[in-house]
């Protein structure tokens, strides 16, 4: 079992930057996946991001490839989402997602999830 908390959410303008981090619990951190999620008003939750067990390996989503970087702490058992240039079109809840499966990427694969937190980007 998971626990997931994320924080860092808020109000930017664009082209602004936000740091998002997601706290999870138990002591089998480095054993899960963990990824981003987004879901926008009326549309579907969407993959954002995802790093593997030890942090070696991440994907991403094009919209975000090069704007946004996905990290982890095992130590402090914590996954980042630094979004830097962000744009109004980025705003949405974001989801933390753990699951220990080897990368998955679509929300239907993802075990464990946080309760959200909100970022909007004002124009």
């Amino acid at each position: 079992q998971v626990q997931l908390v994320e924080s860092g959410g808020g109000l930017v303008q664009a082209g602004g930057s936000l740091r998002l981090s997601c706290a999870a619990s138990g002591r089998t951190f480095g054993s899960y996946t963990m990824g981003w999620f987004r879901q926008a008003p009326g549309k579907e939750r969407e993959f954002v991001a995802v790093i593997s067990w030890a942090g070696a390996i991440t994907r991403y989503a094009d919209s975000v490839k090069g704007r946004f970087t996905i990290s982890r702490d095992g130590a402090k058992n914590t996954v980042y989402l630094q979004m830097n240039s962000l744009k109004p079109e980025d705003t949405a809840v974001y989801y933390c997602a753990a699951d220990p499966d080897y990368l998955p990427r679509r929300a239907d694969d993802f075990d464990y999830w946080g309760q959200g937190t909100q970022v909007t980007v004002s124009s």
